[in-house]
Order: C-alpha cells, then sequence, then structure tokens
C-alpha cells in the first residue's frame, strides 16, 4: 500500500486539494501527483470540479450537484474519482492545511487537536474571508480521515523573522502584547517562491528580494537572506495594496467617520471593506484583473491605474527596508498572467533600476528584465501546496 500526503486550501466557495507521496526528498519542495479544485461551493454558483496532472492535463473536470457542492461533499466526490483510477491502495498518512491566521502563538506548522482547533477559530474575527473556510476544510478532512493526523500550516509564520521595529504599530505597549501587532500573511506562497528562486538564481535568492504575490489578494514582501524583513499586509490581510474587493491601507479615522457620520455598525464597515471595495469599488465593473484590462470603461482604467501605483509606491518602501534591491519576483493570478500589468509595473519602477525586457515579459519568460538591468526582475509561479506538503512531512518525521 502506497502512503500519500493530502493538502489542502479552503476558500469561501472553493477548495484546492493536491496529492503528494508521503516519502519526500527532504526539504525539496514535492511534486503533487495530482491537483484538484472545486469552484462554486455553497451559493447560488454553478459548482465544478477539475483535476489535473503534475504536467496540467485535465484528468476530471465534472459538475457537482446537491450535496456535492459542499466542501464535504466536494472532497467525497474527489476521494470517489481517485479511488476509481486505481487510488484505492493510497493510505493518506496526514492531511495538511493552509491557515492564514496563526496569531501570536503559532509560528510553525502543527498538528491540529481540539484546543488548536479551538485557539484557531478565536482567530476568526482577524480574517474573515478566510480562516472560517479554512477550518472548515479541517472539519470536512476530521470527518472524512477519521484518526488521520492533520496539520496546520500558517500564511503568518513565514514573517515571524521581523524584527520587533517591523512588527509593532505606534499603539501602547499593552495593546502589542496582547496581540494587536503586524503578523503578514501568504507566507506559504512567499515561502515557496524563494524556495524556487534559490535552485533558479542562487547568487540572488540570498541577497535583497521583493516579491509580489498580485491576486484577488495581494500583497508584497521584502526578503533578506530569504526570510521576510518587511511585508505591506499587516494586523489582518486587509492592509496594504488595494485588492480584488479589499481597500488595502486605509486611514483609520475613516472607520470612525463611517460609524459616527454614516450611522454604519461593525458589521457593515467590515462588508464594505472586505468585500465591496478595491477593484471592485474603484471600477463598479468588477474585482477581475481580466475583466477591468478588457473594460472600456474609464472607471476600469482608473482602477488599473491605482493598483500599478499602489505597487510601485509600496516597491519603494520595502526597498528603503531592505537598504537597496537586487531582484523583484512577480507571482499570484494577477502577477503570473497579466504581462501587460506586469511591464507598466516595471516601467514605473525604472528609477529603481529594473530595465524591462519587453519580449521575455510578453512570452511569460522566468527573467524578465535585460541581461544589464541592475536589478533583475522575475515571473515563478507559486506552489503553496507543495510548501504544505513538505511541511506535513517534516512534522509526520517529528
Amino acid at each position: 500500500m502506497t502512503e500519500s500526503l493530502l493538502t489542502l486550501n479552503a476558500g469561501s466557495s472553493s477548495i484546492k486539494v493536491a496529492l503528494f507521496a508521503a516519502a519526500g526528498d527532504g526539504d525539496a519542495l514535492p511534486a503533487a501527483r495530482w491537483s484538484g479544485q472545486a469552484d462554486g461551493l455553497g451559493g447560488g454558483l454553478k459548482a465544478r470540479l477539475r483535476v489535473r496532472d503534475a504536467e496540467g492535463r485535465t484528468l476530471h473536470d465534472a459538475a457537482l450537484d446537491g450535496d456535492r457542492r459542499s466542501h464535504q461533499g466536494a472532497l467525497a466526490e474527489l476521494l470517489e474519482w481517485h479511488a476509481q483510477q486505481g487510488g484505492g491502495d493510497d493510505r493518506i498518512a496526514a492531511v495538511g492545511h493552509r491557515i492564514v491566521h496563526g496569531g501570536v502563538n503559532f509560528v510553525a506548522p502543527v498538528r491540529i487537536d481540539d484546543a488548536v482547533l479551538a485557539e484557531l477559530a478565536a482567530l476568526e474575527p482577524l480574517a474573515p474571508l478566510h480562516q472560517p473556510h479554512n477550518l472548515a476544510g479541517v472539519r470536512a478532512a476530521m470527518k472524512a480521515f477519521d484518526g488521520v493526523p492533520q496539520v496546520a500550516c500558517f500564511d503568518t509564520a513565514f514573517h515571524s523573522t521581523q524584527t520587533e521595529v517591523n512588527r509593532r504599530f505606534a499603539l501602547p505597549r499593552a495593546l502589542h502584547d496582547a496581540g494587536v501587532r503586524r503578523y503578514g500573511f501568504h507566507g506559504l506562497s512567499y515561502e515557496s517562491i524563494i524556495a524556487q528562486f534559490t535552485r533558479l538564481a542562487p547568487e540572488l535568492a540570498d541577497k535583497r528580494v521583493i516579491v509580489a504575490h498580485l491576486g484577488n489578494g495581494a500583497s508584497m514582501c521584502a526578503m533578506a537572506q530569504g526570510r521576510s524583513v518587511a511585508t505591506t499586509m499587516s494586523f489582518s490581510p486587509l492592509d496594504g495594496l488595494t485588492m480584488g474587493t479589499r481597500c488595502g491601507h486605509l486611514d483609520a479615522a475613516v472607520v470612525l467617520y463611517l460609524m459616527r457620520s454614516h450611522g454604519m455598525s461593525a458589521e457593515q464597515v467590515e462588508t464594505l471593506l472586505f468585500r465591496e471595495s478595491g477593484l471592485l469599488g474603484l471600477s463598479g465593473v468588477s474585482s477581475d484583473m481580466r475583466e477591468l484590462e478588457a473594460s472600456t470603461a474609464p472607471e476600469a482604467a482608473e482602477a488599473i491605474a491605482h493598483f500599478t501605483e499602489q505597487v510601485v509606491q509600496h516597491m519603494g518602501s520595502l526597498a528603503a527596508a531592505l537598504r537597496g534591491v537586487d531582484a523583484v519576483i512577480f507571482t499570484g493570478g494577477i502577477g503570473e498572467n497579466a504581462a501587460a500589468l506586469r511591464e507598466r509595473i516595471l516601467e514605473e519602477c525604472d528609477w529603481l533600476g529594473v530595465h524591462v525586457d519587453a519580449a521575455a515579459n510578453g512570452a511569460g519568460h522566468a527573467r524578465l528584465t535585460t541581461p544589464e538591468s541592475p536589478v533583475s526582475a522575475w515571473m515563478l509561479r507559486t506552489d503553496e501546496e507543495a510548501v504544505i506538503a513538505r511541511h506535513t512531512a517534516q512534522v509526520l518525521r517529528g
């Protein structure tokens, strides 16, 4: 019987699953045997499950109906498909989960028990778009794999290397001690990128690197010697860059104004800032960068310009945190696929010493800049599932 590791990344209406061999190659990022994604779960959306092999070939593509439109149902559908393909001889040795917020106490992957699950649930108000759904995935896996170890891997953990200066708000120290601090997010993605970059360009990976994870959720991270120095998200995944539906950086007094002068409740403000702002709020058209780029509406162009300017400004801020920069890397759904936007950002960063190679960028090459560029720019595809699998294997080994 083959032993395998399953990874789960559960969102509000989706769940990503991947299967890895349990016997990994030390600290190297493993390759998934297959990966699946179910979208449109819950709500009134059309739910669908797609599975691809390691080369990206489609193995399964089917609609999900009835009770299969839940996280638990989609997982059951996926496992049934796997068994039908001859996977019945697989024994799931452990399930690894992406957990967005680890709070103060969780700075490394950990096996999940009832006490850990309760502590993570208490953090849900800090990441309301993510944490409840991450934990729903944990509970679904616990039910599907009774007695199998469940391992939590945290987006916040990667940023625990930052100095106290960069982790503190200018608030009374008692609040910091109570957990009101900068945490940072997208850590599993950043860990994936620096691992890949170490193999691709080892002479640069240990230097000063800025990674831009640009997608519906967007953040940037300054790294030195492969460790987080500063990042744009802070206490919650709301801060920093303009995002699909999240506002990004905001003067805290705006919240007070909305509550006092517009009579908005805390719940209404939360909905506004997390679900109705960002690219969607700016454009009134869409939160999807592809739709904005295809739109002729002037508001769509303004939203793209706003997003670009925020990336460029934060690029300068993170370069200052590093006291210089040697390489810039793009990843995430926008960072990996929006070539025109990447070129626009890189052209605006020419002052930083980034000289874009338009042909290489348009072709989606890994290196996006000319050989003479003082600061090189790259595009790498994030692989959070591989990082989760590596961490899960390490926890099992003890």
